[in-house]
């Protein structure tokens, strides 16, 4: 792994360090290099996930390691600095095959063409397109849910175990979403931004039928002016399909939303997610940026 210190274990002190440079470059950027799972990843307990954070503080790569042969890896570089990306890159791709190699998923967030063309170079392939879709809140009608269907907020501590069964089955083979646990579920009831009267659970006579769960996001001034209410994680179980819940679901949580003064929701969806795309084009979503994700599969070392 040459120079670059691997981490296992999250000291406080290596979190600042790698907050302030994700903000530095969200700042300069306007995005994010980091997702909620590898901030989830940095502060659970002996969990699987790797990082490596160059001495200089200049550069540091996440490795998300949920499932077994499965990495996420996602990169932040201060600007200016560029020439680090593929060193780290080199390296969290030599930690992925000392611990048993697998497939690895690189996310560009809001990617361009040079993105595709430095994956490229390292043997990455294109694998999925991720779409921020937003829209203008509130919505001029509010859900109508099919018959025999109510909702109520989620309540920490007894909704759990039931959610992640639906969720999984809603996302069965999804590489992100469909393999929850309740320990995981329980890690971002932890999180500062964790609201359980924004996670709606909609039930009918036989049981939990979907979810829409909310985040507010805080205005971040000049590049996001105004606060962003998300829909983070929304489902229904397959069993469903084809009575309207999505959009129900969908138009109640952005409804809660607008009752917190938010004016502008957003989401991410697949781009190969025709029905999905399609119901949120025709609530009137357009869409704000493409993130891309590059698969490679890595070798053990031997």
């Amino acid at each position: 792994m040459g120079s670059i210190p691997v981490l296992r274990e999250f000291s406080a002190t290596d979190i600042a360090r790698i907050r302030a440079l994700a903000d530095e470059v969200e700042t300069a950027t306007g995005v994010a290099p980091f997702g909620d799972d590898a901030w989830t990843g940095m502060h659970a307990a002996h969990g699987r996930d790797r990082g490596l954070l160059t001495t200089s503080g200049d550069a540091y790569a996440h490795l998300a390691h949920h499932h077994d042969r499965e990495w996420s890896l996602e990169l932040a570089v201060r600007p200016g600095t560029a020439d680090a990306r593929d060193e780290l890159q080199r390296a969290a791709l030599e930690v992925v095959a000392a611990e048993g190699g697998g497939r690895v998923t690189l996310w560009a967030h809001d990617g361009t063409a040079d993105d595709d063309a430095r994956a490229r170079a390292a043997g990455f392939g294109l694998e999925r397109e991720l779409l921020q879709l937003r829209v203008a809140l509130p919505l001029a009608d509010g859900p109508r849910w099919p018959d025999g269907t109510t909702a109520r907020a989620f309540v920490p501590g007894h909704d759990e175990a039931a959610w992640v069964v639906v969720n999984n089955r809603a996302f069965a083979g999804h590489p992100e979403q469909g393999a929850w646990t309740v320990d995981m579920l329980r890690a971002r009831e932890q999180e500062p931004w964790f609201d359980p009267d924004g996670f709606l659970l909609a039930f009918d006579a036989d049981g939990l039928a979907g979810s829409c769960w909310t985040k507010v996001h805080p205005a971040q001034p000049p590049h996001e002016p105004q606060p962003l209410g998300e829909i983070y994680v929304i489902g229904a179980d397959p069993s469903r399909h084809g009575r309207g819940l999505g959009r129900a679901l969908t138009t109640a949580g952005l409804a809660h939303l607008a009752t917190r003064g938010i004016t502008v929701g957003m989401l991410f969806v697949d781009a190969a997610n025709e029905a999905a795309v399609g119901l949120y084009r025709a609530l009137g979503f357009v869409t704000h940026r493409t993130d891309r994700a590059y698969g490679l599969d890595v070798g053990a070392s031997p």
